[in-house]
């Protein structure tokens, strides 16, 4: 990144206040990129370029510890840790410092926060995101499907090389392929991008017809995926390798996708648990009676005692959701006695009489002492 992060102020780019919360963060991303989404603006460079930086901000702010990173950064910038461009002194006695040794100040942790150590070479692409919409049974077993990505891709004709196919790629005798420059500034030294081949360390003599010399394009990939079984409504699962592409040969980032899954028409998920609720009528809740209660996988008779109470929930176990890993949860299944809206003649003639019979005052502890 080099001098991004020294320069660039994510917070601004995305409009949000430096203690933003994720959803919040989140809300704001999604407003900029459909607003400057490069569907929506086709042909117009400005816009794609303001795409980009707000990618880019959202990349980095939405990641726990890049965002950590980027924070302490900032706050020696704000501090005038950063000071002395022209040449003054500063926080560390008047001192060239080059960038990349800034590292040693957070403990090695900026890592490739100016690229690779201060040096050219690969870099690793950003991590993308998707949606999923699941079913409930296919959340549940783990399913094989596929996943629309928009964004940035390695160019199809030219592999992501960024030269025309068969022509000539050269090292670039600027920075000997390394990518960056070195150039000083005061007590800095910073490392820059190569300007003569914009940090890729190759000349392309035939730029890529396709992408203009790229390497990447904007198109719409399919990738399969298989969802792993008992995976959960907001669940994040991500492939490696599937997101934006590197640049000078590096690895590509990750694909995140974000997972929706549709309610089910008769089950209710409570971690790896199912529940289900099961009608009966007075009579056999009084009395006790067997019934037929569905489960995933077929169905199971269920025991109902006599005098059991609406409300009442009876353990099924191991019936519930099989996750790809550890046991199978349970299903919890819920008693509802059902009243009847309307009885015939005959009904309520013998309900009258049954009710002759109830000795039991069930409101008694209604009543004040």
């Amino acid at each position: 990144m080099n001098r991004d992060w020294v320069e660039k102020d994510f917070y601004e780019v995305l409009g949000v206040s430096r203690d933003v919360g994720a959803e919040e963060l989140k809300r704001a991303y999604r407003k900029l990129a459909q607003k400057y989404h490069p569907d929506a603006n086709q042909g117009d460079t400005a816009a794609e370029d303001r795409f980009k930086q707000i990618s880019e901000a959202y990349s980095i702010l939405s990641d726990p510890e890049k965002k950590a990173e980027y924070d302490e950064v900032r706050r020696l910038v704000d501090s005038g840790g950063f000071t002395g461009f022209g040449g003054g002194t500063g926080p560390f006695g008047g001192q060239r410092v080059r960038m990349e040794d800034l590292g040693d100040l957070f403990g090695g942790g900026l890592g490739d926060l100016f690229g690779s150590g201060g040096r050219g070479g690969p870099q690793r692409g950003p991590d993308t995101r998707a949606e999923l919409n699941l079913d409930f049974e296919d959340a549940v077993r783990g399913v094989t499907t596929t996943v629309l990505v928009r964004g940035e891709a390695s160019c199809a004709n030219c592999k992501g090389s960024g030269a025309e196919p068969g022509t000539p790629v050269s090292t670039c005798p600027a920075c000997n392929g390394a990518g960056q420059v070195a150039q000083n500034q005061g007590f800095f030294s910073f490392t820059q991008p190569c300007g003569r081949c914009r940090g890729a360390g190759l000349i392309i003599e035939t730029p890529c017809s396709s992408c203009r010399g790229r390497g990447t394009e904007l198109r719409t990939r399919t990738i399969q995926m298989k969802t792993p079984a008992g995976v959960h409504d907001g669940a994040t699962i991500r492939l490696r390798g599937k997101g934006g592409p590197g640049q000078n040969g590096g690895p590509a980032g990750n694909l995140l996708v974000r997972i929706h899954v549709a309610p089910h028409r008769i089950f209710r998920r409570k971690g790896d648990d199912l529940t289900v609720t099961v009608p009966v009528t007075y009579s056999e809740a009084v009395l006790g009676t067997k019934v037929t209660v569905p489960t995933l996988d077929g169905e199971v008779t269920l025991k109902v005692p006599a005098g059991t109470q609406a409300g009442k929930v009876f353990r099924v176990r191991g019936r519930g959701v099989q996750p790809s890993r550890g046991k199978a949860g349970d299903l919890l299944v819920k008693v509802d006695v059902v009243v009847p809206r309307r009885v015939s003649k005959d009904e309520r003639k013998l309900l009258e009489e049954l009710s002759g019979f109830e000795t039991e005052d069930v409101r008694s502890h209604l009543k004040g002492p």
